[in-house]
């Protein structure tokens, strides 16, 4: 196996980076085992009940897909080989920060539905971090066995349901895709770009494989009418309609690295390195980018990413650009299932597994020298729901710290927050299960006995008018700042969130950014003076002729940073805040404006300004889609209400319903419980959106002290 890989793995035309994703129980794993028995790498009688690449206890217990698993395996289309490196991803959306990073290292996306539920809102959003990615979907409509047996359906109403799904998904990609890329990516059933099938009894169709070999929808109906669906899957094996599929329409590393490089990467497009990344060049220098990191018992921690230019060669230097740190390459793996292979150099355009990455997080880029780091891997929701843990034993404290620091490299939609005065540890997560999962592992497979308080909500800061001038002064007085501080127009806080702007600091003049900050409604002499957006807020200099502001500058961004972090009302993160700096008295002698000197003056004058501008808390709301049967409608809305929540929406489907909610998270715990009970277990809930909002005014100086308490701060002055 692994000599046709090496031998193929070397010409990138013939090579396909892709990631499976789907709206959970849409049958992603199953759909990926058939694909890996396909390719000769597990028993046809396992395919599909093996769960191979769920290799996570608690996976196989919750029967449900956590971790990214990567398979190289080799497909043959009419006698020439190709390479498919695939990605399985989890459909939970608590887990939908694995889909996103998969997406990075991938080219194209195999897009599951399933033929009886059609689109769900998770397939909408694992659409979304495709094309954030520029990463090409195509369509799987899946369970199409349940059509025939359960919904008893004739070829034309099989046929009517497929055109509705198809349609949803195109209309998915038009609204999502960037201009140029949303006409151009539609999947249609003429052109093979849809197959459908069912996973779990092994088969799949195109209308090119169905030409090809003489089938009809009459062939499907009939193989389920005489029970003989297996010799279906002798006819028309899932592996090989599904990948020759892949093979035809999803790009290679050379196509794909021409128009995905420009969106992922910000260097100069010119340089060296520039032409190598878009042109997957194996002899140009260095560039990968490490995806996910797994703890491996035997050897370690192990990255694994995609190689975008350069070859990777065992034992050479490389350098971590975000981390700054030196070091040597050592054992490179390609995955086959879940073995690995030691090889010795790999080109680029191949999806690899790198050894002895000391600090690697996922997002890190990694090349010879220091180079313009890829894009920082951004999530589409932040967590919302925060735990403290602490060790059973106090002499297991040095391993938890470990564990924590390793479980969010695993996993970076956790947010580990390690307080080394309190020694309080909060990890924050995208909800209930989502920490329960992670708490599980830390106890089961890291062997770490914890005690976790109850859960908590992370809030917001904001403010609602402008504020007047204020100055900040460092402890020598010798240093005077002037801030003010206004909230940001819903227009640029709608550009960053979507990524139209960039966040970071301004390093170098730069037309494309300014133009963006226009085109959100800034005007031209401003938007050249914003220095540095971090979290959703944004730090402008209007100063002038200040000489030594160059020296000082990086410790204004990083005290701004500092207080966005932990706002002024109760030390949780701020959104929405624009600040500017209005003018500043240096002292001439470098030796007093030193950090000790300007990290207070900055943060003093920021969170004063901050105080005069009205200060809010924000909280988080979740928007979910209930199903249940429809004699159960009254007690959902009544449970919505009772939790603070807004019925959005509710629409009827024979006898189920389907209610759409908004609640907020401070009312959610406990809520699956409480919806097991309201519907006799038969009612389920997915997260479809979240925001932050304004906290009722009843009960912000309330939660506002609640805080504070936890955090053991002083009161706040009234």
């Amino acid at each position: 196996m692994s000599d046709m890989v090496v031998r193929i793995m070397t010409q990138p035309k013939q090579i396909r980076n892709i990631a499976i994703c789907a709206h959970i129980d849409h049958g992603k794993t199953t759909f990926s085992d058939n694909l890996l028995s396909g390719a000769g790498m597990m028993s046809e009688e396992l395919a599909g009940k093996a769960l191979q690449l769920d290799f996570h206890e608690d996976e196989q217990e919750r029967g449900i897909t956590i971790d990214t698993a990567a398979v190289n395996m080799v497909h043959k289309v009419e006698g020439k080989e190709f390479l498919i490196n695939l990605l399985d991803t989890p459909g939970h959306v608590d887990f939908g920060g694995d889909v996103t990073r998969a997406m990075r290292a991938s080219d194209g996306c195999v897009v599951l539905s399933c033929a009886v539920e059609g689109v769900m809102p998770q397939t909408e959003t694992v659409l979304r971090q495709a094309l954030k990615e520029r990463v090409k979907p195509i369509l799987f409509i899946n369970k199409v066995d349940r059509m025939i047996k359960e919904l008893k359906l004739t070829p034309e109403a099989m046929q009517e349901r497929f055109i509705k799904i198809i349609s949803n998904v195109n209309k998915l990609i038009k609204k999502i895709a960037e201009e140029g890329y949303g006409d151009k990516w539609q999947v249609n059933v003429q052109d093979g770009s849809v197959c459908f099938g069912s996973a779990f009894h092994n088969w799949a169709m195109s209308i090119n494989y169905m030409q090809k070999k003489g089938l009809s929808f009459k062939d499907i109906i009939d193989a389920y009418e005489n029970d003989t669906s297996k010799e279906l899957a002798k006819k028309a094996p899932l592996h090989e309609v599904v990948l020759d599929a892949v093979v035809a329409h999803l790009p290679n590393p050379v196509v794909a690295q021409n128009y995905r490089i420009p969106k992922i990467w910000h260097g100069e497009i010119d340089s060296t390195l520039g032409k190598s990344l878009m042109t997957c060049d194996p002899k140009g220098p260095l560039a990968f980018v490490v995806t996910k990191v797994v703890v491996d018992p035997q050897a370690g921690e192990i990255s694994t990413g995609r190689l975008f230019s350069g070859t990777m060669k065992k034992g050479m230097n490389i350098y971590l650009n975000r981390v700054k740190s030196a070091l040597r390459s050592q054992q490179i793996y390609l995955y086959n299932g879940a073995k690995k292979e030691v090889v010795d150099n790999v080109p680029a355009g191949n999806i690899i597994g790198l050894g002895g990455l000391k600090n690697a997080y996922p997002g890190e880029t990694v090349s010879e020298g220091e180079v313009e780091p890829f894009e920082a891997i951004t999530h589409l929701f932040d967590p919302v729901m925060t735990k403290s843990i602490e060790a059973k034993r106090p002499s297991d404290l040095p391993k938890l710290i470990e564990v924590l620091i390793q479980v969010s490299k695993e996993d970076p939609t956790i947010v580990v927050e390690i307080n080394q005065e309190t020694g309080e540890h909060l990890m924050s997560g995208m909800g209930e299960l989502h920490l329960e999962v992670i708490e599980n592992r830390i106890k089961s497979e890291k062997g770490v006995e914890i005690d976790t308080g109850a859960p908590i909500v992370v809030y917001r800061e904001t403010i609602t008018k402008e504020s007047p001038e204020v100055e900040g002064k460092s402890p020598n007085k010798h240093n005077k700042l002037y801030f003010k501080v206004e909230p940001l127009t819903d227009q640029l806080q709608k550009a960053i969130k979507e990524d139209k702007i960039p966040e970071g600091r301004v390093k170098k003049k730069n037309p494309e950014y300014w133009a963006a900050l226009e085109e959100a409604g800034m005007d031209s002499k401003m938007s050249r003076k914003v220095r540095d957006i971090f979290q959703g807020n944004m730090l402008v200099d209007e100063t002038r002729g200040i000489v030594h502001i160059g020296e000082v500058i990086e410790m204004i961004m990083d005290s701004f940073e500092g207080v966005m972090k932990s706002g002024p009302i109760a030390n949780e993160p701020c959104v929405k805040v624009k600040v500017s700096i209005m003018d500043m008295k240096l002292h001439e002698d470098a030796i007093h404006r030193g950090p000790a000197q300007f990290y207070p003056a900055v943060r003093d004058g920021i969170r004063s300004a901050m105080a005069m501008a009205s200060p809010l808390l924000f909280e988080p709301y979740q928007t979910l889609r209930f199903e249940a049967p429809e004699k159960f409608m009254g007690e959902i809305s009544k449970m919505i209400s009772n939790k603070r929540g807004q019925l959005l929406d509710m629409q009827q489907e024979l006898d189920q319903i389907t209610v759409i909610g908004k609640l907020p998270v401070a009312e959610m715990f406990g809520l699956s419980s409480d919806l097991r009970s309201a519907t006799e277990g038969r009612g389920g809930f997915f997260l479809v959106d979240q925001n932050f909002e304004r906290l009722p005014d009843e009960l912000q100086k309330k939660v506002g002290e609640q805080i504070r308490n936890r955090k053991g701060l002083k009161k706040s002055e009234e």
